[in-house]
């Protein structure tokens, strides 16, 4: 790739149009980028890779557009350029704002654009530019295959950004990794490691899966041989894998032999507990019916013998029931005479119990004076019951009275209630006043105090975080003193070290001289007197110890120093917030007083809102209580008439009705009493005429019940009467004559029975020794049944389980087996394996060579630089603490004769050797994009830090790639390289934007 030119306008700090032409300006190969700090040297480098890729060298969203530009100048980067053999131009856009064409001061969206076109001539020479695309993906992979080299990798090799190239150098393998992998396209590698890493973890998932199954299941196993077979014994174990294969498979065929053996015993001894269960139960049942016959026997002869005994009560009741008999013929007469009793008593009581009834002056009166005494009152009854309209009426009028006297009680009432309301409404209007003022007061208190409050609360918070900070200041600060005394202690030590061994080197150096070896200082094969250390001289390895202690108390210095920094900027930005050093109790403090105020404020202003609806209710309710009040004086007047007319009427009638009610308070009461006397009369009357009639009904009656009692042999009626029973009783008392005969000859038949005399005869069943002996054999059964049971039980489980177990056990090998296989694969691709010796992975392996030829590479230039002492070294020796190796870095001093680490350069060392690296680096990714030609160069600064002869050596070597027509452009401030370098360009900057100069020495 070889530029030709550039034209940007509106382009970060370049607010105008410019142009460069890289044609005149790399005439010599070698051109200088210089300017004042933010001029915008590095933005010429953003120009090139954006017109390229379309987006700028950084991963970041970069602002392209000038801030400087006129509002109607478009942002625009147009670079013409030579790749693998074609002239190009690339013209971008990127979006933007710009003015509306016919809105002023309206800005509008103006999408990005890309145009690619090719340089090309007709068949008569005629060139003219050819379009390509004008999509910006296309164009992008257009450039990106022409150049075979991606964004990343082309401002790798071609754009060296301020510092960045360093940090290959000193980057560690996993970093180095990474880079390297991105620019040699070795990603496929590190692919074939994940693919493993994946089948590993997916295959150790499915193989834990079929283990789990196989633990599970001999779980179940154990489970189900129980303790009688020691299943634990041999057992598969979750913590050895071996014996979940084979082993297991052993196992549980051995439990499923040891079941069979305890299953057949338990079917024997099953079968021998039922024969004697079968022995037991025939002479228990024999044994039964004999008792069970004894039993009868014994209980029939004792009931025979309890009916015996009752003869006489039967005999008894045998005549009573002959002379209930007799006395049921009588019956009828025994009623006659009883029934006439009853009604003259009835007839005598009734007669008694009406003359108590009567006045004492009619009580011993016959029965035709009651008649008369009844007529009289009857006529009184008629006199009473024609006053009977006037005493509803003075009834009416009483009620209307009592109403109108109710309704001037409550009208009084009403009245004296409105006005008392009224009298104390001035009060209860002042108070709800004075409540309304208070609320609305604390609201304006309950605005002020919460901003107050806000402000404390945020004044506390930042208080504690300060008092807080201010301890780790103080432990920070104390950190960094000790680090700092362990610093100055290891670089006095190192600085010792150091001094004694370069004092002592020429000992160092005689210790490695051979007799018949030529000395690599004199070249002499005798050494007749070489030096010889001095007691405790140091080693190189005591220097290396003491460096690495030195670096790493410079590092925990430095840490502690930037703690102790962020401590003090936080605690000072808290202190600041808590407005100075007040102390965090008295914030506290004043943050509680404050939040009680504000809380009573906030109570005592919720009651505005009720304080106003009360007033507004107050005003409404002393409306309604002159209303009432006025109302309830008309109404009052009104009744006061009527009840005085009212009042004079029923004092006419109640002097009319007062004679006529006899002290009874009414005319009904009156008239009742005088119906309920007349009906007493006529009663009573009634009853003295009953006596006379059933005294002479008993008479005849007792005589012919005495004469029936006599002729049937009673002494008397009474006596006939005693012996009567009801039918009922009489049925009983034959039906238990005839159950207690028949009882007797059921019995006594029963007794004749020849099986219960046989029984009888013989000794005593033994049922319960019988029954005790069937019980034990029925448990014994019992028993041997369920160990038949369970044995059976576990025998077809262990066969099932059995029979499972084999097929997962057989589905868990080929899976360990493949785990094995892809582990091994894994690990000695990865670097993990005991097999990788070097803990290389595969693809650090394949970097590996390519580091190789980057360091080959870079050591072609770097020996020139350093002038012949540095040479870089690829390490693929094993890295520290497990860490993945093969991409390792180190220097050769051919000063000292060792291997140098890289971050023990210095600056300037660094620099030039990040450079050799950086062109080698460049050298080997062009070679492995197709061998494209990469004509142009560009490195950022960092020749500032080389001493006059290193930036001379170093100048050489860019000079040198001149050789291989390649075009270096250097951006650097130092004047040594104003004065070497003769093509020049400018960078000034002001404030309207930054201009561009091309100067030569010949301008000068």
């Amino acid at each position: 790739m070889r530029l030709h030119s550039l034209h940007l306008q509106a382009f970060g700090p370049f607010a105008d149009r410019h142009s460069i032409d890289f044609d005149a300006l790399t005439t010599d190969g070698l051109f200088l980028l210089h300017g004042d700090t933010g001029a915008g040297k590095s933005t010429l480098f953003a120009a090139i890779c954006f017109a390229l890729y379309g987006q700028p060298p950084r991963e970041r969203n970069a602002r392209l557009r000038s801030d400087h530009a006129p509002a109607d100048l478009l942002t625009e980067v147009t670079l013409e350029t030579t790749i693998a053999g074609k002239r190009l131009q690339i013209r971008r856009v990127p979006a933007q704002r710009k003015p509306h064409a016919r809105r002023p001061g309206e800005l509008v969206d103006h999408k990005a654009e890309t145009d690619l076109k090719q340089w090309t001539e007709d068949q008569h020479g005629q060139g003219h530019w050819e379009g390509i695309s004008s999509a910006h993906k296309e164009a992008s992979k257009e450039i990106e295959a022409l150049l075979s080299l991606n964004r990343q990798q082309f401002c790798q090799v071609v754009l060296l950004p301020q510092n960045d190239f360093t940090k290959f150098l000193r980057a560690d393998a996993s970093e180095r990794r990474v880079l390297l992998g991105t620019l040699f396209g070795t990603r496929r590698f590190g692919r074939i490691e994940e693919f493993l890493a994946e089948r590993k973890t997916a295959t150790a998932k499915r193989r834990d899966e079929a283990r789990a199954d196989v633990i599970r299941l001999a779980e179940r196993i154990q489970q189900a041989a129980g303790d009688e077979l020691d299943p634990a014994t041999g057992a598969p174990r979750p913590d050895d894998p071996t014996t979940l294969t084979d082993q297991a498979r052993l196992w549980a065929t051995t439990l499923h032999q040891q079941a069979a053996t305890l299953q057949q015993a338990a079917t024997d001894g099953t079968e021998n507990a039922r024969q004697l269960l079968n022995d037991c139960r025939t002479t228990e049942q024999r044994t039964r019916d004999l008792h069970r016959l004894q039993q009868t026997h014994h209980t029939t002869t004792q009931e025979l013998a309890q009916l015996d005994e009752r003869t006489d009560h039967y005999t008894q009741l045998s005549d009573r029931h002959d002379r209930a008999r007799t006395a049921r013929q009588l019956e009828t007469v025994l009623d006659d005479a009883h029934t006439a009793d009853c009604n003259h008593s009835l007839a005598l009581a009734a007669d008694t119990h009406a003359r108590t009834l009567l006045p004492a002056e009619l009580a011993s009166q016959d029965a035709n004076a009651l008649a008369e005494a009844a007529q009289e009152v009857r006529g009184h009854i008629g006199a009473a019951q024609a006053l009977l309209p006037d005493e509803t009426a003075l009834q009416q009028l009483t009620d209307e009275l009592a109403v109108l006297s109710k309704e001037r009680d409550e009208l009084a009432g009403t009245i004296t209630e409105a006005q008392d309301w009224l009298d104390a409404l001035p009060q209860l209007h002042e108070t709800l006043t004075a409540r309304l003022h208070t609320s609305r007061t604390a609201q304006e208190t309950g605005r002020e105090l919460t901003v107050t409050l806000s402000t404390v609360t945020t004044q506390c918070e930042a208080a504690a975080r300060r008092d807080d900070l201010l301890i780790q200041v103080a432990a920070a600060d104390e950190a960094l003193t000790k680090a700092t005394g362990i610093l100055n202690q290891a670089a006095a030590a190192y600085i010792a070290i150091r001094r004694r061994r370069t004092d002592g080197i020429v000992a160092e150096l005689a210790d490695r001289l051979k007799d018949g070896e030529s000395c690599p200082v004199c070249g002499s094969a005798t050494h007749p007197a070489p030096a010889t250390p001095q007691p405790g001289q140091p080693t190189a390895a005591d220097e290396q110890a003491a460096e690495a202690a030195h670096t790493a108390a410079e590092q925990k210095e430095k840490e502690a120093s930037q703690k102790l920094g962020s401590f003090q900027q936080k605690a000072a930005e808290a202190r600041g917030q808590a407005g100075g050093d007040t102390p965090l109790a008295d914030l506290t403090a004043q943050r509680t007083e404050l939040t009680d105020r504000l809380r009573q404020a906030l109570a005592e202003a919720a009651d505005a809102g009720p304080a106003e609806e009360e007033l507004t209710r107050l005003q409404q309710q002393q409306t309604d209580h002159e209303h009432t009040r006025n109302t309830a004086q008309q109404r009052l007047g009104a009744i006061d008439a009527t009840y005085d007319s009212l009042h004079t009427q029923r004092e006419i009638l109640s002097r009319r009705l007062a004679a006529a009610l006899d002290q009874h308070t009414t005319l009904a009461d009156r008239i009742t009493h005088l119906t309920q006397l007349a009906e007493q009369l006529e009663t009573t009357a009634k009853y003295t005429a009953a006596v006379a009639r059933t005294t002479t009904d008993l008479r005849t009656a007792t005589q012919r019940a005495e004469q029936a009692a006599q002729a049937a042999g009673f002494a008397s009626p009474a006596e006939a009467t005693g012996a009567l029973l009801p039918d009922d009783a009489l049925a009983r008392i034959s039906e238990e004559l005839t159950s207690w005969r028949e009882q007797r000859l059921v019995l006594a038949a029963h007794l004749d029975q020849p099986d219960l005399k046989n029984a009888a005869a013989q000794p005593p069943a033994g049922l319960e020794h019988a029954v005790a002996e069937l019980e034990k054999a029925t448990t014994a059964h019992s028993q041997a049944t369920s160990v038949e049971t369970q044995a059976t039980t576990r025998l077809t489980a262990l066969a099932t389980l059995g029979t499972q177990l084999d097929a997962f056990t057989k589905s868990l090998e080929p899976l360990e087996a493949a785990y094995r296989t892809v582990d091994h694969l894994h690990g000695l691709i990865s670097g993990g394996s005991l097999s990788n010796q070097l803990r290389m992975q595969l693809e650090s392996y394949v970097l590996a060579a390519r580091l190789e030829d980057v360091v080959d590479a870079a050591n072609t230039r770097l020996t020139h630089m350093s002038n012949h002492r540095f040479t870089l070294v690829h390490s693929d020796e094993r890295a520290a603490r497990g860490a993945k190796s093969g991409l390792g870095l180190k220097v050769l001093d051919a000063w000292s004769g060792h291997q140098r680490h890289t971050d023990t350069l210095s600056g300037g060392e660094s620099f030039y050797v990040s450079l050799s690296l950086a062109l080698g680096l460049a050298d080997i990714v062009t070679a492995e994009a197709g061998g494209q030609a990469l004509d142009t160069l560009f490195i950022d600064e960092g020749f500032g830090t080389l001493d006059d002869d290193t930036l001379h050596q170093v100048l050489d070597v860019l000079d040198s790639l001149r050789d291989h027509d390649r075009t270096v452009g250097v951006i650097s401030h130092v004047a040594e390289m104003r004065r070497r370098i003769t093509q020049r360009l400018h960078v000034r900057k002001s404030p309207v934007g930054s201009t561009l100069v091309h100067v030569t020495e010949a301008d000068e």
